[in-house]
């Protein structure tokens, strides 16, 4: 039976969460405090961690950062709330294998636990080759109702701008060039690396991603480089290094301005010598690898500040592509979106065949922080909670519906907005002795509305936090979830 550690202050979830999952078979253990959890994990094996991101003695980010530095190779998936999209996509950047928004969904944590759990299964499988150039690579083609360029499990819009990136990648692939991708987080720079090993001689070698952001300091150089027994405390037995398990191929390191200085030095060493060594080895390793790396940020600005070395940076720059975030491409929204509803219907064996024009309304108007990743959570969550054979603007979160109301300006530095109760003005009708009549549906209009007012100059103030902005209300999360979902129902009816 397979063991899951649930880490949340809230008992009453907790509790939720024990009983549901030990009824499809896993066995549950759970954690009210960091530091029990961490007791926990240092005395039992578990397959999987379920965490909250707000905890009252440490934030998720802290506990993800302690998990995978005692275990790197185990799943953790994070509950947050949907506010919180960009705190999600920073727990991706520091490993973790994904996350779930509240409210909370049955089969969407089935869902996610069973591929996480999938997912670990496969850590210590060994590299299989690519596909050789035979006529035997993935296929590319022509899906209809979109000129999209499907390969793999990786697509290319119709804009122009990825039609430029797809050029680049036809460049440059077939070179030894290294390459710097530069785009947001969720933006597919990874794919974009596969697509180029893929052009390469190297495509019958190994591809190995690394995500620099989640290695710790004290184990990156063995991350990479690999140790020998004995090399430090814990080294029980010998390990190659990601380096090792590319040679031949590609390596990807993702946010490699993470990497701190004397991580940087040894790589340093590797690009200009083309060897490396083992921590705690004695002898060089030959290596014929080609690198890829990708950031967040200009790494030219970053070794200014003296984040990065600017000699590294150099060695790297023999050629960069920059990835537009989704907002600059909107003719590209709904070419994913129905590329992943695709993908969710095999994954959730369900026949949902598209979207509703209102939903494509709001996704075309929307901001998606997160990119490509935001976009593919919330269609895969869509999906889900879709019975019919459209995904209508109900099944979507409160954020992206109320998107207009409830944002600023994409990278602007919001001012905080006091939280005043709006004034309760009734919709009045008048009669025909000119009088007023104040119905029941009327005054409950009146008051939703004076409600979500307070609730959305809660949320602006608070950063769109949902916690913060229930502390503003002194009301529970809980709470404001529950008055956001009526909401919503209410204006949807």
């Amino acid at each position: 039976m397979q063991k899951i550690l649930v880490i949340d202050d809230d008992r009453d979830m907790c509790l939720l969460l024990k009983r549901f999952l030990s009824k499809h078979g896993f066995e549950i253990e759970d954690a009210n405090t960091a530091k029990k959890a961490l007791e926990l994990l240092d005395t039992t094996e578990y397959d999987l961690v379920l965490c909250d991101f707000r905890l009252d003695n440490m934030d998720g980010k802290t506990m993800l950062i302690k998990i995978k530095e005692r275990y790197p190779h185990m799943p953790v998936i994070i509950i947050t709330g949907y506010s919180d999209i960009k705190i999600a996509v920073e727990v991706m950047k520091l490993g973790a294998f994904d996350y779930i928004t509240k409210p909370l969904f049955p089969d969407e944590i089935i869902v996610t636990i069973r591929k996480a759990l999938e997912s670990k299964e496969r850590v210590n499988e060994p590299v299989s080759p690519a596909p050789s150039g035979n006529g035997t690579e993935d296929k590319k083609e022509k899906k209809p109702g979109g000129n999209v360029t499907i390969s793999g499990q990786y697509i290319f819009g119709d804009s122009m701008a990825f039609k430029q990136i797809l050029q680049q990648i036809e460049l440059v692939g077939p070179t030894n060039y290294s390459v710097i991708i530069y785009g947001e987080s969720g933006s597919g720079k990874e794919a974009i690396a596969q697509e180029i090993h893929k052009r390469s001689k190297r495509s019958h070698k190994p591809f190995i991603a690394i995500d620099c952001g989640a290695l710790s300091r004290e184990l990156a150089g063995s991350e990479l480089f690999g140790h020998e027994k004995g090399a430090f405390t814990g080294a029980l037995n010998q390990k190659i290094g990601s380096f090792e398990l590319a040679n031949g191929g590609t390596i990807f390191l993702d946010e490699i301005a993470n990497l701190s200085y004397d991580i940087q030095v040894s790589l340093l060493r590797v690009v200009q010598e083309r060897r490396m060594r083992r921590v705690g080895g004695t002898r060089d390793i030959e290596l014929d690898v080609r690198i890829i790396i990708a950031s967040n940020e200009p790494l030219w600005e970053a070794s200014k500040k003296g984040k990065f070395r600017e000699d590294l940076f150099h060695r790297f720059n023999e050629f960069s592509m920059t990835i537009p975030p989704l907002r600059e491409r909107k003719s590209d929204i709904m070419v994913f979106a129905r590329h992943f509803l695709n993908l969710t219907n095999e994954e959730l064996n369900k026949k949902v065949k598209g979207f509703s024009p209102e939903v494509e309304e709001i996704f075309q108007k929307y901001v998606w922080y997160g990119n490509l990743r935001e976009l593919k959570n919330v269609v895969k969550r869509a999906t889900l909670l879709t019975d019919g054979e459209y995904i209508e603007d109900r099944s979507l979160p409160f954020e992206i519906v109320n998107f207009n109301k409830l944002s600023f300006d994409y990278g602007s530095d919001p001012s905080p907005v006091p939280v005043q109760a709006a004034p309760a003005v009734p919709a009045t009708a008048p009669t025909s002795h000119g009088r007023t009549v104040l119905d029941e549906t009327t005054l409950k209009a009146a008051s939703i509305d004076a409600e979500y007012e307070m609730i959305i100059e809660a949320l602006k103030q608070a950063n769109f936090n949902k916690s913060k902005a229930a502390k503003l209300l002194n009301i529970d999360r809980k709470t404001l979830y529950n008055k956001m979902k009526q909401y919503q129902e209410f204006n949807n009816h």
